[in-house]
């Protein structure tokens, strides 16, 4: 429950904060309201939509409407996967209005102390330090491997868990060990003749929970001729940070990250999920008013890009490519298509890739519900539109589902999974399966 007081500072916060020419360029067309999952999941509810949100905003600044629990509400179910921004005529930058709002909210409510803590545990203790997140993921890679997660699962311990957590148990990767992690060499050679000299970016769950995933990753762009550099010191993007209203915190690993990739003397830095790489794009505004730092960010950025766009840029598509023959359908990561506007690049490889029949999704640019921690905090609102998007799924008659990001990934593993097609249907990164059809063929 917000008190009176609490109120009326963040309403100040609003006026002082919120940038309001932004809020003035919505026109209330409704462009945006068929791009929104929430507006459509909720039976069209008009809070729901970022028309209607941005009202509340505007409402707020002007003194119309208190921020009160219904106003939290209706941005705490916002995806955030800014489908809205590419179809609005006018421009607007829903994604800056809706993270400056919910730092406001964030910074300005008393949680109560369970809440805090875990935040605390989280954000600061967690996410900053990659040590300790490799040693979370190597504790769920000794309960996979030693046995202990069969008999967890036969015993039925789960059902004690939330329904959507323990369907989240069964569709964690395996972990490998983090000896393998650690030995990684920070700088790679390209194979054959090198074209680039390109800085990688890791991620945290990417480089834990998802290492096989970096791994192919680099080895594909070792084949396109880059040599790769990997900094020590580079951190987490902070993308779960400032989606969650931690904004401090995410600025302090922007400042981080822009750090260790300074003064490397690379063409490009590269990524190879969709979430991350949108957050990244994005440190100029993050750091915006700090003189200091943001033509840092604009360097930094400028250098960013997906590692599908590497690829074709090398001419990876030359490659002969081959997989055993299959219908391959592809799930746009909502930050990759809206925020770094890359999602012809993955089709085109798709499209070079012999023994692949591809069936475009109708709404692959629609968001899978997986949006970060959303599918965690919000389970219901995600597990329908995971439910939505798998009928599509099902109308492509796919075999192999694509796409660009973790959290994407294990929805759509997850999607499988309760649509019953865990025998005829997977789910796959994008690098994984490039890795695949040039291992495929190299094998014929």
């Amino acid at each position: 429950m917000t008190t009176s007081t609490e109120k009326e500072t963040i309403q100040q916060q609003f006026q002082e904060r919120i940038d309001e020419e932004e809020l003035l360029n919505c026109m209330r067309c409704g462009f945006c309201l068929p791009s929104c999952p929430t507006y459509i999941e909720s039976g069209f509810q008009e809070s729901h939509s970022p028309r209607g949100r941005i009202a509340l905003m505007k409402a707020v600044v002007d003194g119309v409407i208190e921020p009160d629990e219904d106003v939290e509400r209706s941005l705490e179910l916002c995806l955030g996967c800014r489908a809205c921004e590419p179809v609005c005529p006018s421009g607007v930058h829903y994604g800056h209005l809706l993270e400056e709002t919910r730092a406001i909210m964030n910074q300005n409510k008393k949680h109560s102390f369970p809440t805090k803590l875990l935040r605390h545990l989280v954000f600061k203790g967690l996410f900053p330090h990659q040590q300790r997140i490799r040693a979370l993921t190597g504790m769920i890679g000794i309960y996979q491997r030693s046995g202990l997660q069969t008999v967890v699962r036969k015993t039925g311990i789960l059902r004690i868990l939330p329904e959507h957590l323990a369907e989240l148990e069964s569709i964690l990767p395996s972990v490998p060990k983090m000896k393998q992690v650690k030995k990684r060499s920070e700088l790679l050679p390209a194979i054959g003749k090198r074209q680039k000299r390109v800085a990688f970016f890791t991620g945290c769950l990417m480089d834990t929970l998802f290492f096989n995933t970096n791994q192919a990753t680099i080895k594909l762009l070792q084949i396109s001729g880059c040599e790769i550099i990997i900094p020590k010191y580079q951190a987490c993007c902070g993308a779960l940070h400032g989606h969650s209203g931690e904004k401090a915190q995410a600025i302090l690993l922007a400042k981080r990250n822009i750090q260790a990739f300074e003064d490397l003397h690379v063409d490009y830095i590269v990524i190879n999920a969709g979430g991350c790489g949108a957050f990244l794009s994005e440190y100029d505004h993050l750091l915006k008013t700090d003189a200091e730092w943001q033509q840092r960010a604009m360097s930094f950025v400028h250098k960013l890009r997906d590692f599908s766009s590497i690829l074709l840029e090398l001419n990876f598509q030359q490659q002969k490519l081959q997989l055993p023959n299959q219908v391959v359908t592809y799930q746009d990561s909502c930050h990759l298509r809206n925020v770094m506007k890359t999602f012809t690049e993955p089709r085109r490889l798709l499209h070079s890739i012999e023994g692949i029949e591809y069936q475009e999704m109708k709404n692959a640019h629609s968001c899978c519900g997986s949006a970060g921690i959303y599918n965690i905090v919000e389970s219901q609102m995600s597990m329908k539109i995971l439910d939505s998007k798998m009928e599509t799924v099902k109308s492509t008659q796919a075999t192999t589902i694509v796409t660009a990001n973790p959290g994407c990934l294990l929805q759509m593993q997850l999607g499988i999974k309760r649509a019953g097609l865990s025998k005829q249907m997977r789910a796959v990164h994008f690098a994984d399966l490039l890795l695949e059809a040039c291992h495929y063929q190299c094998c014929q």
